[in-house]
């Protein structure tokens, strides 16, 4: 009988660690069980996108937020309409992670990237400086990142 026990633990064991295993390789691609805002591990798979948030830019408008201009070496960012979630992530920090170059940086939510007007669903647009601050160039356009509450 207490061999019967043992065998059935080894074998409860030996099921648990394949499943962490398979999560593990899945958020390290990003769609694991984890990949959601604020999760415990990478965090939201998007694409960022880079964006100029000074008057008269690209960005259009003043930020939704605040109603402000931001220069382009302020660490801000404009998110997809279901993730900015109507202004609730207004002011917030997110914490960027770049899948190319493995830096993170933390950066203020100021906008919408409004997704029933162009935007995709899954973009975090982006000033200069965060780009910067990842060790990346503006000139990639899109790029692959992972971001989290901060």
């Amino acid at each position: 009988m207490a061999k019967a026990k043992t065998a059935i633990v080894i074998v409860i064991l030996a099921l648990l660690q394949v499943s962490w295993a398979t999560a593990r390789k899945l958020d390290n691609r990003g769609g694991g069980i984890w990949a959601t805002a604020g999760g415990r591990s990478g965090g939201t798979f998007a694409v960022m996108t880079v964006n100029r948030f000074q008057k008269g830019e690209d960005g259009g408008g003043a930020a939704a937020c605040d109603g402000k201009f931001h220069s382009d070496v302020d660490l801000v960012v404009a998110l997809s309409s279901g993730w900015y979630a109507g202004g609730k992530r207004c002011h917030k920090k997110i914490r960027i992670t770049s899948k190319d170059t493995e830096r993170t940086v933390e950066a203020q939510v100021v906008d919408e990237c409004d997704s029933h007007h162009g935007c995709k669903n899954n973009i975090v647009d982006s000033s200069p400086a965060v780009w910067k601050k990842l060790g990346l160039h503006t000139y990639f356009a899109e790029v692959h990142i992972t971001w989290s509450d901060a």
